[in-house]
């Protein structure tokens, strides 16, 4: 109940929020009852250290390298930064994280701004489209054991640029994000890792008993395990890739789970590496930003922010293939560019070492101001076996 009632202010403009005993108090202090006493200095700081609620901003900026989505993160100075393997027992401190930092109000002007700001300092990079994604705040996401300090709450954002190289004495990096969601990428066939690690676990937590504790859901266990991971028939929805991953969450199949405490982290024993870990709550974060922009490239034509200025349709289909992780026909592909209208040819080719040259197109702006809603709708044909 404290955390619904610290939720519930969250509305108000400044960086840090105080409540005062079970309300906000807005009254005067000359008009409080002369019989309350006041509160000394030790009861104020353990009642401002519980109730204040600081507001983070984080980016999953995705930019795309030889075929491949990748996702900027930021690596602590003592991890290798070539190495794209880790221990998924290791301290949470060396995980990956995402480019984040904190709103400050008197020195950005909008949260747009702010986040510009960090990503900036952070990375050295100068964002373009920029997607406000959705606010976070389970206390238990972010905060350690014993944690006395402010709730954050962090509003993530999707950012998309080119995936340009960086200095190496930066330490933020370029992973694929299929390093953090391998069982997402089904360009190549269905993943390995569903039916032989991640869903035989899922059904066995699914036949067990809920605890009592657990709140009530709509849908049962075994309900959403079909419904998220196309079970019995289903379809992979390409844009549940937050609900996959919170589910696994829920079933203590990933170490962020076992970091927070979730009690069904102690149901496993010897789990393999289910996808990369990241600080806090960022995989979570990115998981959103998977999701939105998989859906976003159906109805918008945001996919061009990836492109660059000059493309083959090859190109193109790659591109959308590597961000829906699914493989399309390319005369099915084609035959839905030419209806859109949202390319053009230039006029030029590309010759390759392959085969014939290849013609050269580019986004046809004008498309946007002949109809808003534009996009490349792709159909996934993803069923499990």
């Amino acid at each position: 109940q404290h955390l619904h009632r610290r939720r519930a202010n969250l509305c108000a403009p400044s960086q840090t929020l105080r409540k005062r005993g079970n309300h906000v108090n807005r009254s005067p202090k000359s008009q409080l009852p002369k019989h309350e006493p006041e509160q000394n200095a030790s009861e104020q700081a353990d009642l401002n250290a519980t109730s204040a609620v600081s507001l983070g901003l984080s980016a999953a900026i995705v930019g795309m390298q030889q075929q491949q989505p990748q996702i900027l993160v930021i690596q602590p100075p003592w991890q290798s930064p070539s190495s794209s393997s880790f221990d998924q027992y290791a301290a949470p401190t060396s995980w990956d994280m995402l480019p984040f930092g904190p709103f400050s109000p008197r020195e950005h002007r909008t949260l747009e701004i702010g986040l510009r700001a960090w990503v900036h300092t952070q990375t050295g990079l100068e964002l373009g489209y920029v997607d406000q994604l959705y606010t976070f705040g389970d206390r238990g996401r972010h905060a350690r054991p014993g944690d006395s300090g402010p709730h954050i709450v962090s509003i993530g954002y999707l950012a998309l640029t080119e995936a340009r190289e960086l200095p190496p004495d930066n330490d933020a990096r370029w992973r694929s994000w299929y390093h953090y969601f391998p069982w997402e990428d089904w360009r190549g066939g269905r993943p390995a890792i569903l039916p032989h690690e991640i869903e035989p676990r899922l059904h066995q937590w699914a036949a067990m008993t809920p605890a009592a504790d657990e709140p009530h859901r709509a849908l049962s266990r075994a309900e959403r395990v079909r419904l998220y991971f196309g079970q019995d028939g289903g379809s992979f929805d390409d844009e549940k890739c937050l609900e996959r991953y919170e589910l696994m969450y829920e079933a203590g199949l990933v170490p962020e789970a076992a970091r927070d405490g979730r009690p069904a982290a102690h149901l496993w024993n010897h789990l393999p590496a289910l996808g990369r870990p990241m600080q806090f709550d960022h995989r979570r974060i990115l998981a959103t930003a998977m999701g939105r922009l998989r859906g976003q490239i159906k109805y918008r034509p945001i996919i061009f922010e990836l492109m660059p200025d000059n493309f083959t349709l090859l190109d193109l289909q790659k591109t959308v293939e590597a961000i829906s992780g699914t493989h399309l026909h390319k005369q099915n592909f084609r035959r839905l560019v030419n209806q859109t209208g949202l390319v053009e040819p230039t006029g030029t080719t590309r010759v390759s070492s392959r085969g014939r040259p290849a013609k050269l197109y580019r986004f046809r702006r004008r498309a946007i101001l002949e109809r808003p809603a534009h996009g490349l709708r792709v159909k996934s044909h993803r069923r499990p076996i």
